[in-house]
């Protein structure tokens, strides 16, 4: 009869560490190297290797999370403190200190664990020996046949069988099934004293029957996991002791084999939702890693948008450390996948933020030249050179991203008491428009570019439309600078003729709406307000030339921007007046 015994599988193992394994997560850095360096000198081995991946797993994890919280951060966006440089190298090379302790721990493990293994492997080929040498004293006592000196030897020999260690794995069965067929012959083949052995027999089949009703019990157990491995210690005692009276082996193990398939079933249904369990862990925790990979593809180019994609990678760290286990098969390759795509995340969060501090430094420099040259300025009276200039200043100005917050604000002020300073000089002495003149010259260009800007849909009414809105916003916009007419009047015709190849030369110009003279009080008031329509989206084009509305220029062409709105709504009002009137007359 061949007594088959379970073994626990690699995918049970994967299961038991899982479940065996502490959460140091919460523990510090420090609290990790006490308790590694604790059980190295406890020379405890099995809760070293219980605990070591875990612990250093840990350890990483936390290092890495303290290190991305000491990484500078900036809150709008602008600016980082300049104060913490000395305070972040200390802690880094506190934390320096402590992974290179922690690699010591480790290598002092990973050293004792190989020298632990191989002294086990050394006593597992010596057990081996000695129960090959047990195996052959047996059929020794076989041979010889002397049954009332040799039962006693024969019961020596067993207990001797039973007190020996584990031997290695790879001749576990064939010395067993050996030890088995051996001692059975010692029972079947050899003439003893029949009484001696039925008391004998009966001893085994008492402690195989309480071997069966362990078993049986073991169908109430709710734990899956502890069932299962209690009843392997079952199976590697049940083979400890010798065989039954031939009329019961076939029963008792039947009887066995019987309670050990119900906990084998159970173990499979349990292990079958455990993959499955596994399964739906793994997709969850793929999908995370390829959110994490997908940042790494945007272009993030503001503190406050780094600010929201770690946060966003903190939330998705919280829930990686609420999704359960994925089994051993693909438990490291995953977390390590998780983790490279971190790593690479807070590699670039730095190195932009190490550029972004070079660039304040150098827009802080720019825009100090730019205070320079402002200052230098603010007393000319060159009215209309200098009014250039220092428009280009503005423009300059608004170009050039943030500085440090400490240096924005009296760097500002410093800028605009120069410009109120040429001004309101300006204002003052001279009543030259040449001011709007330039602005409107500055209108016309930007009119230009839009025009070049402009695809043509392929429908020529609709392109007709646009061209004529083009044409309307032109001649709203007033005189340029006598110097630059020609230019940029050649500038303009040149776009139109490209974008609008099919127009005359005389609806370039705006002739079409001149051609005829209004048939009616109402359409001449519409007219007059596309006009001053136009007049105001000049006012307001110009004022958006300055970053920061002040001085008596401004306030002059705010005056300008509400008359125009005043006008515009009476002209409005007009307009409904005489609509109101057609309608009473219908």
């Amino acid at each position: 009869m061949s007594e088959d015994i379970l073994t626990i599988n690699d995918d049970l193992s994967a299961i038991n560490a899982e479940n065996e394994h502490v959460d140091y997560s919460e523990k510090s850095l420090q609290e990790i190297l006490d308790i590694f360096s604790g059980m190295l000198e406890n020379e405890d081995h099995h809760e070293l290797y219980k605990n070591a991946e875990a612990l250093k797993s840990a350890f990483y994890k936390n290092l890495n999370k303290f290190r991305s919280a000491a990484m500078p951060e900036s809150g709008d966006g602008e600016s980082v403190s300049e104060d913490t440089g000395t305070e972040d190298r200390q802690q880094e090379r506190a934390y320096a200190d402590e992974e290179r302790r922690f690699k010591e721990l480790y290598a002092a493990y990973k050293a004792d664990r190989a020298e632990f293994n191989a002294r086990n492997e050394k006593i597992k080929e010596e057990n081996l020996a000695k129960k090959i040498e047990i195996i052959n004293e047996i059929k020794a006592l076989i041979e010889k046949g002397d049954v009332s000196q040799s039962f006693p030897d024969f019961r020596a020999l067993q207990q001797r069988w039973r007190e020996t260690g584990p031997i290695p794995a790879s001749s576990h069965k064939d010395v067993y099934e050996t030890y088995q067929h051996t001692v059975e012959m010692f029972y079947d083949l050899v003439s003893i004293d029949r009484e001696l052995r039925d008391l004998d027999f009966k001893k085994n089949l008492e402690i195989k029957t309480k071997f069966c009703e362990m078993a049986e019990k073991l169908a109430d157990n709710k734990n899956v996991i502890e069932a299962f491995r209690t009843l392997q210690k079952l199976h590697e005692q049940w083979k400890e002791f010798g065989p039954v009276a031939k009329e019961y082996r076939d029963s008792i193990w039947e009887r066995f084999k019987a309670a050990t398939s119900v906990i084998n079933k159970r173990y499979q249904e349990y292990f079958e939702t455990q993959k499955e369990k596994f399964k739906a862990n793994l997709a969850a925790k793929t999908e995370i890693c390829e959110k994490v990979e997908q940042m790494l593809t945007e272009e993030i180019k503001s503190a406050k948008d780094w600010l929201k994609y770690t946060e966003e990678l903190e939330s998705l760290r919280k829930a990686w450390r609420e999704i359960g286990p994925v089994g051993k098969k693909y438990g490291q390759k995953i977390y390590e996948r998780f983790r490279a795509a971190s790593d690479k995340f807070y590699e670039k969060r730095k190195a932009y933020y190490d550029n972004f501090k070079s660039t304040m430094h150098e827009n802080l420099m720019k825009k100090t030249a730019i205070c320079e040259q402002a200052e230098a300025l603010q007393d000319s009276e060159d009215w209309k050179s200098t009014t250039e200039a220092f428009v280009d200043l503005q423009k300059q100005w608004k170009e050039i991203g943030p500085v440090p917050r400490k240096k924005a604000e009296p760097l500002w002020n410093r800028f605009r008491k120069a410009c109120d300073t040429f001004f309101d000089n300006r204002n003052k002495n001279s009543n030259d428009p040449s001011i709007t003149i330039y602005l409107n010259l500055r209108s016309k260009k930007a009119l230009v570019k839009e025009i070049k800007a402009y695809v043509p849909s392929g429908d020529e009414q609709q392109d007709r439309q646009a061209m004529d809105a083009f044409v309307e916003k032109w001649n709203g916009i007033g005189y340029v600078p006598i110097k630059e007419k020609d230019k940029i009047n050649k500038a303009y015709f040149e776009a139109l003729d490209e974008k609008f190849p099919f127009a005359s030369k005389e609806s370039k110009r705006g002739a079409k709406q001149q051609r005829h003279a209004p048939v009616s009080e109402k359409e001449r008031l519409i007219q007059l307000y596309n006009r001053k329509e136009a007049e105001l989206a000049t006012y307001e084009n110009n004022m958006g030339f300055f970053s920061q509305p002040s001085g008596s220029l401004i306030e002059h062409l705010k005056q300008q921007i509400e008359a125009a709105k005043a006008e515009l709504a009476r002209i409005e009002e007009q307009i409904k007046e005489l609509e109101n009137k057609e309608n009473s007359e219908a």
